[in-house]
């Protein structure tokens, strides 16, 4: 009776972290164990160390979406990449990868960004349907580039559960390189091939040293990130409040294109976000406490190797259930939900849970854009004005490329597990 109460409410859009919790007390009330384990697993969640980069990455990043940085740093990557075949796509590819890695959030690049990246494809000679595909399943790539907020809260996770192999949150940020830049690649290629007669120009020098003058502020940025991180000077926690000093002081007092009293309304804007983020990460490992108790996971363990016997098969099931995941669950609840249920099994299956995080990301990646109940699809078709059908059909190819590049992922390991030790 309780669990189809639970499931009711969560249809009729009770805040998820209600459901989870109000799941976890009834576990533990029917296990006759002490409530007050709930709140020793959020102390727990809070003593984590690395924690604190989540929020702090994510306000640096808030901060930036407020700026000038996308304009500018769309002026850089065309100004070096412009004169290449397909050059406006890739620099479009390129951007949003970037603001997409900086702020952790696709929808903020699609919005961000797309004034600026729409109209110079239509002008390039891009067909509009082209254009329209590439915004949408591009405002999703950046996931798996540090510092992403969505490989830093896996790393959390997987810490918490404590299964398998363990895992850094270095680990992770070098991981995602590769796989990250393969499916730049395969997209990339794509808009070479779609590249208009018309599009081409000149590499111009001038051009270059003004768009690097111009964006000289935000050029820095991946230094402070993982130069502090890899060269051995910042934790990551560090590293993170090292940013966030610098986006403070270039926005308020170098270029002030934020205003003091802006302050408090971006603040608020991104801590409403991280604090729904948390509270969800922390009833989520009380409720992923409850279910160690209950043996839930090596119940579904037994009833998938009943039916599953290979690892090939279970990626393959993996891959088809994380792509219709991601089409209903934003990022960060499907993480916390998620994966203390996958990972014991892909343990078992001889995954490793750096691997796994990669394959999760890059399939969460795709379902952002993936019909019918893509999110990225809503918010293009709001941002541009369009239909959402058109924007089904805009994507469709983009997401069989996304889907060629994750399969490439999930079955060559070594790409994403080349610098880790096994």
């Amino acid at each position: 009776m309780i669990p189809a109460l639970l499931l009711i409410l969560a249809l009729l859009g009770t805040p998820l972290f209600i459901v989870i919790a109000a799941s976890a007390l009834y576990g533990f009330h029917q296990g006759e164990i002490d409530l007050s384990v709930v709140i020793i697993e959020i102390y727990r969640l809070v003593e984590t160390p690395v924690l604190v980069a989540i929020p702090l990455f994510t306000l640096a990043g808030y901060l930036l979406s407020h700026t000038q940085a996308s304009s500018r740093l769309v002026n850089l990557v065309d100004a070096l990449f412009g004169w290449l075949p397909g050059g406006l796509a890739l620099v479009a590819l390129a951007a949003c990868a970037m603001f997409t890695a900086l702020t952790g959030a696709s929808g903020v690049t699609i919005i961000a960004l797309g004034a600026l990246l729409y109209p110079a494809l239509i002008k390039g000679g891009y067909a509009e349907r082209f254009s329209l595909g590439l915004i949408t399943s591009s405002g999703s790539l950046g996931l798996l580039f540090p510092p992403s907020i969505a490989l830093i809260l896996y790393g959390v996770i997987v810490q918490q559960v404590g299964v398998g192999a363990p895992v850094s949150i270095d680990e992770l940020f070098v991981a995602g390189i590769a796989p990250g830049l393969l499916m730049l690649l395969l997209l990339g290629s794509w808009c070479v091939f779609h590249s208009p007669a018309m599009e081409k120009k000149p590499s111009d020098w001038q051009t270059i040293r003004k768009a690097v003058y111009l964006a000289r502020w935000e050029i820095p940025i991946p230094f402070v990130v993982l130069g502090g991180i890899y060269g051995g000077v910042l934790a990551i926690s560090e590293a993170a409040a090292a940013l966030l000093l610098y986006v403070l002081v270039v926005s308020l007092f170098v270029l002030r294109e934020i205003r003091p009293r802006q302050l408090s309304e971006i603040m608020h804007e991104a801590m409403v976000l991280i604090g729904g983020v948390l509270i969800i990460l922390a009833v989520s490992l009380a409720s992923t406490n409850y279910m160690v108790d209950a043996q839930i996971p090596q119940k579904l363990l037994a009833f998938v190797r009943e039916y599953v016997d290979s690892k090939l098969t279970f990626l393959i099931l993996l891959n088809l259930f994380l792509l219709m995941l991601g089409m209903m669950l934003d990022i960060f609840s499907a993480l916390v939900i998620i994966v203390p249920l996958i990972l014991p099994m892909a343990v078992s299956y001889g995954v490793h849970p750096v691997h796994l995080g990669i394959i999760f990301l890059a399939n969460m990646q795709i379902g952002y854009f993936t019909p019918p109940v893509g999110m990225n699809l809503f918010i293009a078709s709001f941002r541009f004005n369009r239909p959402v059908m058109e924007l089904y059909r805009a994507s469709i190819p983009f997401m069989f490329i996304m889907m060629l590049a994750v399969l490439i992922i999930t079955y060559w390991p070594t790409l994403s597990l080349f610098a880790i030790s096994q």
